[in-house]
Formats: C-alpha cells, structure tokens, sequence
C-alpha cells in the first residue's frame, strides 16, 4: 500500500478538525495534480446530462449520484462506485456541479464504509455569482482544467 499523498492526509486533518463525515476536500488545482500523478481516481457524480451538455474532465468515472432531469437519487449509487473503484479503499475524489452533491455523495460512501472519499470543492462549474450565474469566479472550468463537451 502507497503512502497517502500530502495533499489527501491535509485534506483528512482538515475533515476531521471540521467535523465532517467523510476523508476531506481538496480544492480542483490539487485533485487535479492527484489524478495526473495516479494518486487518486475522479469520480464525476453528475448525471449523463449534465456531463453531456456541461462538459466533463477526460478521463473521469461516470457514477452518478442523481439521474435524469429531476435529480433521482440513484439507490445504486455506493455499490456502482465500489464497482468502478474495485473496492472501498481507492483514492476518489467526487466532482459535481458546484461540490455540495459530491459532499452528500461522499457522505453516503463514508457510511458505506469507503476510507478515502474526498469532495472536490467547487465544483466543476463554481458558485453562483451575485447574477446567480455560474463559471465567473470559481470552479474546475474556471481554473482552467482539463474538459472536453460532446
């Protein structure tokens, strides 16, 4: 087993300072560099819609944590990411809109027993700004991260 990465044991210290009920959170540029240095898996939690019609990062696993255009809660959803991780134990990091449903998302592994959940904060498409528009000040797009759109 590989040491944790500097990066995910702050983020586990932080989560743990904080209260929260999952491993942690990084913010995109960090997940970003775990993933290209092989120490983590992103898991994008968004609908097939959403990463469709939004864009995606290239690369990613698909699990969605809601589908269709009503946001159905998927029942599947811990033993479909079990399935993609080959286990509970695997670095992912959880991407979502704006990083609150990866948070539930992590939430709910952490429950079913998965160690190493991380939220990746932000989101791939930010915060709503003052206009309540999304993309302008945070976010994966925003920093300039790898995405591609069908």
């Amino acid at each position: 087993v590989l040491p944790e990465a500097p990066a995910l044991r702050r983020a586990r210290e932080q989560a743990a300072k904080a209260g929260l009920p999952y491993a942690g959170a990084v913010p995109p540029q960090e997940a970003w560099a775990l993933v290209q240095a092989g120490q983590a898996w992103l898991v994008d939690v968004r609908s097939s819609e959403e990463r469709h019609f939004v864009g995606q990062v290239p690369g990613s696993a698909h699990v969605a944590w809601a589908t269709g255009t009503a946001l159905t809660r998927n029942p599947r959803f811990v033993k479909e990411l079990e399935s993609r991780l080959s286990g509970k134990h695997r670095p992912a990091l959880l991407l979502c809109r704006s990083g609150k449903r990866s948070a539930l998302a992590a939430e709910a592994a952490a429950k079913a027993g998965f160690t190493q959940v991380f939220n990746i904060l932000e989101g791939f498409e930010g915060d709503h700004d003052t206009a309540l528009q999304r993309g302008h000040f945070n976010g994966w797009r925003f920093h300039g991260l790898p995405w591609t759109q069908d």
